[in-house]
């Protein structure tokens, strides 16, 4: 695929980092800790939480969401796999 996989997290980073073990995750994790302006941007930072949704996006070359999967199915990236061929084609 030619697309590029990252996880941004409003965890620290010692968090984040137990987090990539236990799901193994094989792409790099972002902090969005000090000021959560990315997951504010994205419409998934809880508020009066401070902490972010989980969720899924795909953006395209241009720029343009694609697609978007929130909630704890978020991290199965089978849905995100399949905008991302159908963008492709596109």
């Amino acid at each position: 695929m030619d697309t590029q996989v990252f996880g941004i997290s409003t965890d620290n980073t010692p968090s984040q980092k137990v987090f990539a073990e236990q799901t193994g995750a094989s792409f790099p994790i972002l902090s969005d800790f000090a000021k959560r302006n990315v997951s504010r941007e994205y419409g998934v930072l809880m508020e009066d939480r401070g902490i972010a949704n989980r969720a899924t996006f795909v953006v395209d070359k241009e720029g343009k969401i694609a697609y978007i999967e929130e909630g704890s199915s978020a991290i199965d990236p089978s849905g995100a796999e399949t905008a991302c061929s159908r963008t492709r084609r596109h």
